[in-house]
């Protein structure tokens, strides 16, 4: 497998794996608030909970002129972040996890959002400079 073949699998891989991740995290959610009566609050803790994954889902779509290793690192993050989200959620929904439901559908989004917001702007300042000096 030539590196552009692995790059093309690896971008497909990760955006399958943010839409898939959005929509069992989605499912999640609904479980863990399900005796939940406020509708409103379903809403916006869904809008939150997907807010991270629409952002990679973007950012996937609008980095196709970026460096490779802006890309990369992007899909790097998108596993990551689907992946760690669907371990906490999943290890609340087993009952493993013993924290309060609200909190931890707080706290994993934006802790996404968090490293959406320093990993891949580093990347690109790293590919940035190493451009520049080549």
């Amino acid at each position: 497998m030539s590196k552009d073949e692995f790059a093309g699998f690896l971008h497909g891989a990760a955006l399958i794996a943010v839409l898939v991740g959005a929509a069992a995290s989605l499912v999640l959610m609904v479980r863990a608030g399900h005796r939940n009566p406020s509708r409103l609050l379903l809403i916006l803790f869904t809008l939150w909970v997907l807010a991270p994954f629409m952002a990679l889902v973007w950012v996937h779509v609008v980095s196709k002129r970026r460096s490779v290793l802006t890309r990369a690192t992007l899909c790097v993050v998108m596993l990551v972040i689907t992946l760690g989200s669907l371990a906490v959620y999943g290890s609340l929904d087993f009952g493993l996890l013993k924290a309060k439901t609200g909190f931890i559908f707080l706290v994993v989004p934006a802790v996404s959002w968090l490293l959406i917001a320093t990993a891949v702007p580093i990347s690109a300042l790293i590919s940035g400079r190493q451009s520049k000096t080549q």
